[in-house]
């Protein structure tokens, strides 16, 4: 199946070049393009996009408040938002990756790996760049103030629901394993992993495995260390 990325940045060069990228590959096709985050959310219902590739920083609606509108919108709970920026080491990427982003890549990765990530996010299957965005959680919420109104006090309460197993699952998964390492630490199969993983994402009301992440910051499962 062609994946259908939209593409959403202020800059027409970038988007121009981001369009010949995604254009050349058999297995995708851009579908539209947005030079701000209202625009954005309209192209992603209109054109049914798969994966949005989304800059934070546009003027009016930014890409933060799109990829909330997206996450939000029941009829686009398939769209995946892959966040574009600068600086890769920026507390806006957490809130996006709250706001239902599946990851972010920066702005300088190489063409191959911003292709792998489209495939990646499209496939709903991992987190993107895991290490480094765990270890971004990480600082961010080893700072930020307690009493931030965007965290889900309800987050805590719902780790109740997990078995022991689905617990054990997460706190790896927030360590930026994958399904085949965490396979391999606790014995068992990769498609054994993935269940574990799913059935957590629906007792969270996850997205993906982004939100995983940071669900499991947030609730205090996992313990940010701050280097």
């Amino acid at each position: 199946m062609t994946i259908r990325v939209l593409l959403a940045d202020d800059q027409a060069l970038l988007r121009s070049a981001f369009r010949v990228l995604v254009d050349s590959e058999p297995d995708m096709e851009v579908v539209g393009e947005a030079c701000d985050g209202a625009e954005a959310v309209r192209l992603t219902k209109e054109q049914r996009a798969d994966v949005v590739l989304m800059d934070i920083r546009m003027p009016g609606t930014d890409g933060l408040a799109a990829t909330r509108l997206i996450s939000a919108d029941p009829d686009l709970a398939d769209v995946r938002v892959v966040i574009l920026t600068t600086f890769e080491v920026d507390d806006y990427v957490v809130q996006s990756l709250r706001a239902g982003a599946s990851g972010f890549l920066g702005k300088g990765a190489e063409p191959e790996e911003l292709l792998n990530a489209i495939r990646i996010a499209a496939g709903g299957q991992a987190l993107l760049s895991p290490a480094a965005t765990t270890g971004l959680i990480a600082r961010f919420l080893a700072t930020e103030d307690p009493a931030d109104d965007e965290r889900d006090p309800g987050r805590g309460e719902r780790l109740d629901s997990l078995t022991v197993r689905e617990r054990e699952v997460l706190v790896l998964v927030a360590g930026g394993h994958s399904n085949d390492e965490i396979a391999e630490r606790l014995a068992v199969s990769p498609l054994t992993v993935k269940t574990h993983v799913n059935r957590a994402m629906a007792k969270l009301g996850a997205r993906d495995r982004a939100q995983l992440v940071v669900t499991a910051y947030e609730s205090g499962l996992v313990r940010p260390r701050v280097e």
